[in-house]
């Protein structure tokens, strides 16, 4: 079956089952690879994209019910050759190690930051709940969201 979808910015018409998930149309079908396969049912958040505004996970995610929003990768973050504030933050902070979670914990931030622009520490951790980082870098992640917030409030929001 034909499918139009909206990601990116740019549509796109795939042909695949609507029960088919997100996340294997975004990797396999479009070649967007940057939203990771980590467990299949929607509990690391490695394959976390925003659908709207909303973070989501594409794993758990039928391509069928995307249809008529927008969705955002971690490749559709950048603009102009300009990295998101979420994307400089984790390059600041050095939050990256293995990097395997990051394009779903920048995702799910950007979400946090559009629904609350100023988290505190405690509220940032609670809403990464879902994200699972198995190198531990979530003290230099919570520095992340703290430059982030500050960049996007100078007037870097997106």
């Amino acid at each position: 079956m034909a499918i139009e979808l909206k990601v990116n910015g740019r549509t796109y018409t795939v042909d695949t089952d609507p029960e088919t998930s997100l996340l294997t149309v975004l990797r396999d079908h479009l070649g967007l690879t940057g939203s990771k396969y980590g467990c299949g049912e929607g509990e690391c958040g490695a394959c976390t994209v925003l659908i709207g505004n909303y973070s989501r996970r594409s794993c758990i995610t039928k391509v069928g019910h995307v249809r008529n929003n927008p969705v955002t990768t971690i490749e559709g973050l950048e603009q102009n050759g300009r990295l998101h504030p979420v994307q400089q933050a984790f390059l600041d902070a050095g939050s990256f190690q293995c990097a395997y979670c990051s394009s779903g914990m920048i995702m799910t931030i950007v979400a946090l930051l559009r629904s609350n622009p100023h988290p505190t520490t405690e509220q940032a951790a609670e809403f990464l709940q879902g994200n699972i980082c198995r190198c531990g870098t979530h003290p230099r992640i919570l520095q992340a969201v703290e430059l982030a917030a500050e960049a996007m409030a100078k007037g870097g929001s997106r």
